[in-house]
């Protein structure tokens, strides 16, 4: 046979890293089984439901307990909506704000305040809740969403301020005082220098303000009255108090958790490509 026409060899070379993926995939495997409950369950009829098939594939595919859900969590899913996507934006912006002057321009106190700052990220929820009640009902903002989008950015600033501080912290020195130099005010370097370069600081805090907001429900439930529930209190009431659906329930909880879930499977090499960009670095 001609060495042109001989078919190459293909020799697969063990490595030792290969070992790796072995417990990565049971871990896998481990962390995505209550996703096959919920996703199998969803999609069972009522009379299917039993522990004894909990695991076993539905009989068919029946997507009527999505739309069952869908009608109760309509409402507050728009609540959640119209409450993430303002308290991540302005957190966020304040963050950006807070770590910019904390990190470049240097004032007397700011050693004392940012670690003042950072002890916001270790108060309790439970511990400031019947302050937080009496200072919304004093302002006049217990009941509705406004009351919770301020309570989510302002536990949203401590964990902002220190992302968007490490962060500025990686940007050379000698720019700041370039702009210094051609006259900019501290508002003006912000906004024509520093700016611009915090795209990947900002992807990395929305995803994790837009995720913390979305999943609370402490806050939510004592801030908030019954037309301004967010979905994850909804979803809490969605079941019966003698016969729970479960096959609605879960359908419900994974229209609940889609909307984070896709943030981080479209966004989540980006939420990546922030941390590895200094967004986290000390």
């Amino acid at each position: 046979m001609s060495s042109l026409t001989r078919r190459p060899r293909f020799h697969f070379r063990f490595q030792p890293r290969y070992l790796l993926y072995i417990p990565l995939l049971l871990m896998s495997v481990f962390y995505l089984i209550p996703m096959y409950v919920v996703i199998v369950t969803g999609l069972k009829s009522f009379d299917e439901i039993s522990l004894r098939t909990m695991w076993t594939l539905p009989s068919g595919i029946n997507f009527d307990n999505f739309v069952v859900a869908y009608q109760n969590l309509a409402p507050s899913l728009w609540n959640s909506i119209n409450m993430v996507v303002p308290a991540a934006i302005i957190s966020s912006f304040i963050g950006s704000i807070n770590g910019f002057v904390l990190a470049r321009w240097k004032f007397r106190g700011a050693d004392i305040i940012f670690p003042i700052l950072l002890f916001g990220m270790f108060i309790p929820y439970q511990s400031i809740l019947i302050p937080l009640v009496e200072f919304m009902r004093t302002i006049n903002m217990y009941g509705g969403l406004p009351g919770l989008i301020m309570a989510h950015v302002i536990y949203g600033i401590p964990i902002t301020t220190l992302t968007f501080r490490n962060y500025y912290a990686t940007i050379p020195k000698e720019i700041i005082e370039a702009a210094r130099m051609d006259g900019a005010d501290l508002l003006k370097t912000y906004r024509h220098i520093i700016l611009p370069v915090s795209i990947p600081s900002f992807v990395v805090v929305l995803i994790w303000q837009f995720t913390s907001a979305w999943n609370d429900f402490l806050f939510a439930v004592v801030l908030t009255k019954p037309e301004f529930w967010p979905v994850t209190v909804a979803l809490n009431n969605l079941a019966g108090s003698q016969i729970i659906a479960w096959n609605v329930q879960m359908a419900g909880a994974l229209l609940t958790a889609l909307p984070t879930l896709l943030v981080y499977i479209f966004l989540g090499r980006y939420f990546l490509r922030g941390l590895m960009a200094g967004a986290l670095k000390g």
